[in-house]
């Protein structure tokens, strides 16, 4: 099974979902998304895998948040604005080639495993 977490060393929710996927065994892909930002049709993806709207993936109060952008916005504009500023990706998220979880609390991705 292919495993990535899109992470951020900085954020203590990443550091733990990382190292509650380590001591499970597991060695994700550990994409530093920040550094290396997801194109839009990755963000989709992502979102597909998740099975919910844009707005969830979304770090509300982060300070980069275009003016102007909602929760009820339309989804290609949520989608072009975490593309263009991936901090406001809610982190981390775990990928497989199936299913998505964001990891908040981190035992969330145990869900896709």
């Amino acid at each position: 099974m292919a495993l990535t977490i899109w992470h951020n060393p900085r954020c203590t929710k990443s550091r733990e979902t990382l190292a509650l996927l380590q001591a499970r065994g597991l060695t994700p892909a550990v994409r530093l998304y920040l550094d290396d930002a997801p194109t839009r049709a990755e963000l989709a993806d992502a979102l597909a895998k998740l099975g919910r709207p844009a707005a969830d993936l979304v770090r509300w109060k982060e300070a980069d948040v275009p003016a102007g952008l909602t929760r009820t916005a339309p989804e290609a504009a949520i989608l072009d604005a975490l593309a263009a500023h991936p901090r406001l990706i809610e982190r981390p998220l775990v990928l497989t080639d199936r299913a998505a979880r964001i990891g908040r609390p981190p035992e969330a991705v145990l869900e896709i495993l």
